[in-house]
């Protein structure tokens, strides 16, 4: 969500829901998981995957007639129910301004990767890689809900918060290759490493103005802070270009 004005849902009303969420209080290895931002790159911890704990587990516990391609039924099903959370929290930041039947996490996704699906061919982007990572890189939000900096939360205890759940999203598919997929197409997001990153991270602000604009036209709200803190922040010609299609319909209403 913009990172103005959201907040967070409650980890205690959502770890308390279900007998699969992690417990935050728990201290972890977090750098094992995901590399910290330093300015000094040599004194970074280096990545490991999140899915070498899963691997293990699900060689251990799988049985051995299950397909290493993919995760059992149980375990699918077991992802998608907390996949679900996606579908029914409310984006924060417009429940915030009081917008009236905001749009939840997976509405935000699911139009990310219609634009993936719908951008013109970009030289050096893997168009199918846009449209994953879109409808990946808010899926640790099903447990810790939209952590802003409104929160008071730091961003080193965000990126722990989001990469444990991850961790713990992955091993309840079973590890295995569709989880890792998911993990690295998480992480290289976060890490805006790569042409693809940029890219999606485009989307996301220009998704999230277009629903101002949208919520500005139906409801008459006044949005203009979303509008705002992104900017200057474009990092790629089709996010600056829709994004100016987007402020010139704004300016003729």
């Amino acid at each position: 969500m913009s990172r103005a004005i959201c907040k967070s849902t409650s980890l205690a009303g959502i770890i308390s829901s279900s007998t699969h969420l992690i417990n935050f209080k728990t201290p972890t290895n977090f750098h094992a998981f995901r590399k910290i931002p330093s300015s000094s790159s040599s004194s970074s911890p280096s990545r490991v995957s999140p899915m070498a704990t899963s691997r293990r587990t699900s060689a251990s516990s799988s049985p051995s007639s299950a397909s290493p391609a993919s995760p059992s039924a149980a375990s699918a099903i077991d992802f998608l129910t907390l996949c679900h959370r996606l579908k029914t929290t409310k984006r924060t930041g417009w429940v915030k301004r009081e917008v009236e039947n905001p749009e939840s996490i997976a509405d935000h996704m699911y139009r990310m990767g219609v634009m993936a699906l719908i951008a013109a061919d970009l030289p050096g982007v893997n168009r199918d890689k846009c449209i994953k990572m879109a409808i990946v890189h808010d899926i640790a939000e099903a447990i810790v809900g939209d952590i802003t900096p409104s929160d008071g939360i730091s961003k080193l205890e965000k990126s722990r918060r989001e990469g444990e759940a991850l961790e713990h999203m992955c091993k309840l598919l079973g590890g295995g290759p569709r989880a890792k997929e998911i993990a690295d197409l998480w992480t290289e997001y976060e890490e805006n490493t790569s042409l693809e990153a940029k890219v999606v991270k485009d989307f996301d602000k220009v998704e999230m103005i277009l629903q101002a604009l949208e919520y500005e036209n139906e409801q008459g709200k006044d949005l203009d802070e979303f509008f705002q803190s992104t900017a200057g922040k474009f990092q790629t010609n089709i996010g600056k270009t829709w994004a100016s299609e987007i402020a010139s319909r704004r300016t003729r209403h």
